[in-house]
């Protein structure tokens, strides 16, 4: 049976293709919406927030109180509070528990202060890198990058099983779990394993 279209079916049969097609423009248009937002991504249960510095958003990290107990210790509050910018590879409370038992308590008492500043600082570089921008350091580099820490000791950069891999000076191998967990003063990349200097 043929369908005759009359002005009546025609205007209704375009009000729902106009509904439909703004139904499909506001469902893309939702996430750049939120985006509109703070970028926040959620970090050990909490989200963290690029209006806020390092160390506040790492405070409210489950997944990072041994790093921050750690930053404490060492005296490293006020410096990642500064305007920086800083990329920091954060370890979680998982890795500082691959150190081999006792280690962690170790670098925590007053005595091993400078022990404790140097490992932590090879956790940070200078200046804000994003994951976009070690990939492209690593792209430049020919498949690596070697980036120069605070400490003074040198990381090497990956990528491998699309994800970038950090090696330090002992030939130990992190990678990053969560990237581009953007700072008011910098970045930080979340690790799965403590980096060592050599």
């Amino acid at each position: 049976m043929k369908t005759i279209l009359t002005p009546r079916r025609a205007a209704a049969a375009l009000g729902a293709l106009a509904l439909a097609t703004s139904g499909v423009a506001f469902a893309q248009m939702a996430p750049m919406g939120a985006m509109a937002h703070e970028h926040t991504k959620m970090v050990g249960g909490a989200p963290m927030y690029p209006s806020r510095n390092i160390i506040q958003n790492a405070v409210n990290s489950k997944d990072h109180t041994t790093l921050v107990a750690a930053v404490k210790a060492a005296g490293l509050v006020d410096t990642l509070q500064a305007p920086g910018p800083f990329t920091v590879f954060a370890p979680t409370n998982s890795a500082f528990a691959k150190l081999p038992a006792g280690t962690v308590n170790s670098l925590l008492e007053p005595a091993n202060k400078d022990k404790l500043t140097a490992v932590l600082g090879y956790h940070v570089v200078a200046g804000r890198l994003t994951a976009a921008d070690l990939l492209a350091k690593v792209k430049a580099g020919g498949g690596r990058a070697t980036l120069s820490t605070v400490q003074g000791g040198p990381l090497t950069v990956t990528v491998a099983g699309g994800r970038l891999v950090l090696t330090d000076a002992k030939g130990r191998v992190s990678h990053v779990t969560i990237g581009d967990v953007l700072q008011s003063n910098g970045v930080i990349h979340v690790v799965d394993t403590v980096l060592l200097p050599g």
